[in-house]
């Protein structure tokens, strides 16, 4: 978007993964009905040691089964990790920015007033719903309280789902939603904002009046909870997430590392905005992100960037709301659109990549097939010694350098 870093839109109003292998139901853990029965039991306890109360706990958990559905999703393993431009162009369409700008203009009084409480612009509060429900079109259909028990009776993480079961207790004590009415997301997620139950007891408001924090029936409640959880996490009401820039030739790209510069540093590096004008004189920090190697687009994150990261840890998700945000406010598209062409690639080649570099001596740690900060700093170092565009991208020329197969 053209323009000052300052929100103009006030005036207004890991990567994600694509393609995953079936987890094979002879795979999955078994658990006997006397099994479940004794974990059921034990979560009860907790749950009225925890301050629920005895009435509701044993009736919410009287009705809890056990749900085999949910341990296959939570099994499932990804096979192949989706690229920036399938991930971008999945969730920031004309048919999701045509629908946000509809309901930027619906609901402009509610996101306004939620605007001036918590200081986020509206299009980033319809960004974040957009994404999360399209609109509130898509909640999850399963029964929370069954989905968090069958969690939290698996052996994997069940801390922290015994944690999620006993908030999910706790809202519906407090007489938020009754427990039949409990639909989200197979690991808990619910509402139009898909809020966690430990989040939902925590920044959960009731923006209505109507003595209950439903973010299920009432829009103004999930707004404004929205708002409230963005702010808690600091978001600076003066600024944008962040925005499109140019790169000038011959950039050492290694510095897209995550460093945070000051504007002013960026500009002296050659660094302008999507249109080629000079970057904005303020007084903030910045970091270079470039999801697509150096053939991409190229963005400089601000402060709300890792606000958005604090509600998803993407940088695809982060970008994808910021963009959505700006397309609904009437934004054009991207300058340099994600190039369509980029391999996807497996979690074992991920695997291999990461072997290849350790037998070479750049460090990217224990070979998890998992693209995080120290397998690309790894790909610099490699990229770096060897002549390459130092961008942690893992681009065909790099696999063909490293004899790694690419995939599609």
């Amino acid at each position: 978007m053209p323009g000052p870093v300052r929100h103009a839109l006030t005036a207004l109003f890991l990567p994600a993964l694509l393609f995953t292998s079936q987890a094979s139901m002879a795979e999955l853990p078994t658990m006997t009905d006397a099994a479940f029965a004794e974990c059921k039991a034990g979560l009860q306890d907790k749950a009225v040691q925890a301050g629920v109360s005895a009435d509701t706990a044993s009736r919410v958990m009287a009705d809890v089964s056990y749900l085999e559905r949910v341990i296959e999703l939570d099994r499932r393993q990804p096979e192949f990790t989706t690229t920036f431009a399938d991930y971008l162009n999945r969730r920031v369409n004309e048919s999701r920015i045509s629908k946000g700008r509809e309901m930027l203009a619906e609901h402009k009084d509610l996101l306004a007033r939620v605007t001036r409480e918590t200081g986020v612009p509206a299009p980033y509060l319809v960004a974040f719903w957009g994404l999360e429900t399209n609109y509130g079109s898509y909640f999850g259909k399963m029964q929370v309280p069954s989905a968090l028990t069958t969690l939290a009776c698996d052996p994997r993480r069940t801390t922290f789902f015994t944690e999620q079961l006993i908030a999910a207790l706790r809202i519906i004590d407090e007489g938020a939603i009754p427990a039949e009415q409990m639909e989200g997301s197979w690991a808990g997620a619910m509402g139009h904002v898909q809020f966690m139950p430990t989040v939902f007891l925590k920044h959960a408001v009731d923006a209505d009046g109507d003595g209950r924090r439903d973010l299920w029936n009432s829009l103004p409640d999930a707004m404004m909870s929205a708002g409230k959880f963005l702010e808690s996490m600091g978001w600076d009401s003066d600024y944008r997430w962040g925005r499109e820039v140019l790169l000038p030739e011959n950039f050492d790209f290694s510095q897209a590392d995550g460093r945070r510069l000051p504007l002013a540093e960026w500009r002296k590096l050659g660094i302008t905005d999507a249109f080629g004008n000079a970057l904005a004189r303020e007084p903030i920090k910045a970091a270079l992100v470039v999801p697509s190697g150096h053939q991409g687009p190229a963005f400089l994150a601000y402060s709300n960037f890792r606000v958005i990261m604090g509600w998803n840890r993407s940088e695809f998700y982060a970008i994808a709301v910021g963009h959505l945000a700006d397309r609904v406010a009437g934004a054009g598209g991207l300058q340099n659109p994600p190039p369509e062409d980029q391999p996807a690639l497996s979690r074992d080649q991920i695997m291999q990549l990461q072997e290849s570099l350790n037998a070479k001596g750049y460090s990217s740690g224990e070979p998890d097939g998992i693209l995080g900060s120290n397998t690309r700093k790894a790909i610099r170092q490699y990229q770096k010694a060897e002549g390459l565009i130092a961008d942690g991208f893992p681009s065909g020329q790099l696999l063909q350098a490293l004899d790694i197969q690419a995939g599609s």
